[in-house]
């Protein structure tokens, strides 16, 4: 069960292989249960079991080939 829940704005991301590969790093984050990208509006919703900080979020999404919006 996430105790915690986040939601990011992520840019660049246009098709299914762009939500794939953020689910897959996100959801890398240790404490990480859960992860809803919503392509159309570019959020990104993280359920944890701990606080995640937006410094490991950003550092998945630069992984995946995107960036948090500023």
């Amino acid at each position: 069960m996430s105790t915690f829940q986040q939601t990011f704005q992520v840019n660049g991301m246009t098709c299914g292989h762009c939500v794939t590969a953020v689910t897959e790093e996100v959801g890398a984050i240790a404490g990480v249960t859960d992860v809803a990208v919503d392509l159309a509006s570019g959020r990104v919703t993280v359920g944890s079991g701990r606080e995640v900080t937006t410094a490991e979020v950003a550092a998945a999404i630069d992984e995946a080939g995107y960036q948090l919006a500023s």
